[in-house]
């Protein structure tokens, strides 16, 4: 089985591919380029695997939450492999991408990812049984708001087994470090998104038979509608 996925919802493009049991990766910082280099980044990496396109039996993407340009070229890009070449598609949220980085010896993990207007992305996951599940709700929240959900979620014995991590602890580490003793911040080695988690959860997603449709699949966009850009209507 070959599967090829990718995540361009944050400044790094973050690609991964297997072929049965290998699994390849494959990052590189984008900034605003993300529309030239995403399909020739896809084809060289395809070349190399000395793949070709058809040979893909799944596509997956990261739907965000994070830069929603760069969600919706990395999401149009798979949506149009995936139905030009009549391929399965499945959707990952990159918070939980994210949350895998932090691996199964913590209790409770809290992926937070820099939403802009002193805001993050944030969800909370368990490890049950060597398995991370999230227990709480995609959410878009202030650090207020952030510390009182967590608090909801994890009782103060459990925070000593607890880590955050994502680049929204730019925003809101001093605040969460004083308020949720015990808590721990992961360094930043561990905020960038990894192909090899795209990869693991998309066979679990595969595996559950949880496949996507190319044509009503979205972005994950947490900011509510009023917020969006819209056309000046003055005369």
């Amino acid at each position: 089985m070959k599967i090829l996925g990718i995540d361009t919802s944050t400044r790094v493009l973050c690609l991964g591919a297997c072929d049965s049991d290998k699994v390849y990766e494959y990052g590189l910082e984008l900034s605003t380029r993300i529309s030239a280099l995403l399909v020739p980044t896809i084809r060289r990496v395809v070349e190399i695997l000395d793949w070709k396109i058809n040979d893909i039996d799944y596509f997956a993407v990261g739907i965000g939450p994070g830069s929603f340009t760069g969600a919706r070229i990395g999401l149009a890009t798979v949506k149009a492999l995936s139905w030009s070449l009549n391929k399965p598609l499945v959707a990952i949220s990159s918070l939980d991408i994210l949350a895998a980085n932090a691996g199964k010896d913590h209790e409770f993990i809290i992926p937070v990812v820099d939403a802009k207007r002193d805001l993050v992305y944030a969800s909370i996951y368990k490890n049950q049984g060597g398995s991370i599940k999230r227990i709480a709700p995609y959410m878009l929240l202030g650090k207020r708001e952030l510390i009182r959900k967590i608090k909801d979620n994890i009782s103060a014995k459990a925070l000593n087994n607890s880590v955050m991590l994502g680049d929204g602890l730019n925003i809101c580490a001093k605040d969460c470090l004083d308020n949720l003793r015990g808590i721990k911040g992961l360094d930043k080695d561990y905020w960038r998104l990894e192909g090899r988690n795209i990869i693991a959860l998309s066979k679990v997603a595969i595996r559950d038979k949880k496949l996507s449709n190319a044509f009503k699949l979205a972005p994950l966009y947490l900011y509510p509608k009023e917020c969006q850009i819209r056309k000046n209507s003055k005369s």
